[in-house]
């Protein structure tokens, strides 16, 4: 019993000379909640596109009809450090119009609950929707 204790002391100490041990990058993603978006798209002028979708990424899955490229799409702007879904700053926007889609995605992407609207009434809008292509449809001018 003493060599138990003995080994279990040299163990401890072995193991806090050698420094604290690296984060698990990886053990976030596991404890964060699934990637989980419902994709409602109005208005859009092409009728295939219009409707409820939902949308799981890791790995890809749900009713999106492009479920794997609108995951990639949404990795490659986390990689860039870009927030797919933050709200529209304030700038100036070119006066264009495309057109009276709308979009709302909720849900749930990297370990956050995500509510954000997307419309094409202005080319900043524009571009913040295009930006999202294909989680959104493709836009018509």
């Amino acid at each position: 019993m003493l060599r138990l204790a003995a080994f279990a002391v040299t163990s401890a100490l072995t193991a806090a000379a050698a420094g604290p041990l690296p984060p698990l990058p990886a053990l976030g993603r596991l404890l964060a909640a699934p990637d989980r978006l419902t994709v409602a798209v109005s208005a859009t002028g092409n009728p295939r596109a219009d409707g409820q979708y939902r949308l799981e990424c890791n790995p890809a899955a749900g009713t999106h009809p492009q479920a794997e490229e609108a995951c990639a799409r949404l990795e490659a702007l986390a990689r860039e450090g870009k927030d797919p879904f933050a709200d529209p700053r304030e700038e100036l926007c070119s006066m264009v119009y495309g057109g009276r889609a709308t979009a709302r995605i909720t849900g749930t992407w990297h370990g956050r609950r995500v509510d954000s609207e997307f419309r094409r009434t202005n080319g900043c809008e524009i571009n913040r929707w295009n930006e999202l292509e294909p989680v959104l449809p493709r836009g018509r001018a």
